[in-house]
């Protein structure tokens, strides 16, 4: 599945690094720690987070993430807006909670919906 096709299913906002909504995501990361993220995403993920910084927009290309969801209706500001325009880093946005967009999300990528309890 592309960048671009989740941006149309779940209705986000595109802040900038629009000349990569057609790569393919692999999977998807939730996290607000910079940290985790650096330690444990993969390449290809779509990450999740509250977290609206340049720092975002500088970790998502150091691990070759597909995109960044900003949720809960924050917004970046220009330099990070520039910073994904320059990586070709897509900056999205919403509105919903992190719950949401991480369940979508999981569902769009194939998720398996009998996970252990």
């Amino acid at each position: 599945m592309k960048v671009r096709e989740v941006v149309e299913a779940l209705n986000l906002t595109v802040f900038g690094g629009e000349s990569g909504l057609d790569q393919e995501i692999q999977g998807g990361y939730v996290s607000d720690l910079l940290s985790d993220v650096m330690g444990c995403a993969d390449e290809g993920d779509l990450w999740v987070t509250l977290q609206s910084h340049r720092n975002v927009v500088g970790i998502a290309s150091l691990k070759e993430l597909s995109g960044v969801i900003i949720v809960k209706g924050f917004t970046p500001n220009a330099e990070t807006i520039e910073d994904s325009n320059r990586e070709g880093i897509p900056l999205l946005g919403t509105t919903l909670e992190t719950f949401d967009v991480a369940g979508r999300l999981h569902r769009m990528l194939g998720g398996n919906a009998d996970l252990p309890s």
